[in-house]
């Protein structure tokens, strides 16, 4: 078997959501290269405690993503058989859609074949279960333990769904969710990807939930985990589109109608997102973000203010920041 490497040249600040957005076109488990100094818990992951001074961060990312070849010389996409170019053209329309809402970067492609690689066996070395505070996260190929018998349980595998709940931005908007969430709520989660965060939302007692993506793909991403986790048809209602430019989509959202509005979205998307999406929150309702590197904490927070929001808490986990607020009744 052998594989395609579509090397990405972009910026680190557009890593997590360069990632998001080809995953949804059936790209998955991106190779990240930077100059990101380790963190604290990564040096303790990899048992060392002192590393060699590396090169200096220059805000340059690669990002590597690797597509199944096919013997007739096509590329294996989301089970379907494509051109190289064509999906090179594909992930350059994605960037430049992208470049609309955020700096990605020079975003230029190289593409190189490469050797046989069995990337199923290597997701299901790398990920294993771990918690986020009382909730049990599992991939289907590890068997619970009994002490966990009476957890809350989110089933996710990373080779099906792009996001597994292991970002602290995720983490971050998890615990927020939990602080509001109430058995009436409506809940919007803004750039749902595979539906997290709207599903645990679900699980903790939430009414209904309505998640909005840029790509179609998504529609089957938070289809397959809300079998996986039990959550009904009726409970979670997905819409394409950019709710930030798309008058229609906005219309078919609705207005006035959340009691929580969730979006684990890079900072400078929030930035656009937010004087909009308070026409979707309910007088009193609880706008939940994150995403958001903690230099650009400021950035949202006045963002925030600037719609007219009051800003209820500001969490953090690690390098990244959660921005909570509420829009006054």
């Amino acid at each position: 078997m052998k594989w395609v490497k579509f090397r990405l040249k972009t910026i680190t600040d557009a890593e997590d959501i360069i990632i998001s957005a080809l995953y949804d076109i059936g790209l998955e488990g991106a190779q990240i290269e930077d100059k990101i100094p380790l963190t604290a818990l990564e040096k303790e992951q990899m048992f060392v405690d002192i590393l060699p001074d590396g090169p200096e961060d220059d805000g340059v990312a690669y990002l590597n993503f690797f597509v199944e070849k096919n013997e007739d010389g096509t590329l294996l996409v989301q089970d379907q058989s494509m051109s190289m170019e064509a999906l090179r053209s594909q992930i350059l329309e994605e960037l430049d859609g992208l470049r609309l809402f955020c700096d990605i970067g020079e975003g230029s492609i190289t593409v190189d074949e490469t050797e046989d690689i069995d990337w199923i066996n290597n997701w299901k070395e790398f990920f294993h279960q771990f918690y986020i505070d009382d909730i049990l996260v599992i991939p289907s190929w590890e068997e619970m333990k009994e002490e966990d018998s009476g957890r809350l349980v989110l089933h996710i595998d990373p080779g099906t769904a792009f996001g597994t709940g292991m970002h602290e931005t995720t983490q971050l908007c998890i615990r927020q969710l939990r602080k509001y969430i109430n058995s009436d709520t409506e809940l919007l989660d803004v750039g749902t990807g595979s539906g997290i965060l709207a599903i645990l939302s679900l699980m903790f007692g939430a009414k209904h939930a309505v998640g909005t993506d840029l790509d179609p793909c998504a529609v089957d991403a938070v289809a397959e985990n809300c079998r996986t986790n039990g959550i009904r048809e009726d409970q979670f209602q997905m819409m394409i589109g950019n709710i930030i430019t798309d008058q229609a989509v906005q219309d078919q959202v609705g207005y006035e109608k959340y009691d929580i509005v969730v979006a684990n979205i890079l900072a400078d998307v929030l930035v656009a997102l937010t004087p909009v999406i308070i026409g979707q929150l309910k007088p009193g309702g609880i706008y939940i973000t994150s995403g958001i590197i903690n230099d650009k904490e400021q950035t949202v927070t006045d963002a925030v203010k600037a719609a007219g929001l009051t800003v209820l808490d500001v969490t953090y986990q690690g390098e990244w920041v959660s921005v909570t607020a509420r829009k006054e009744a």
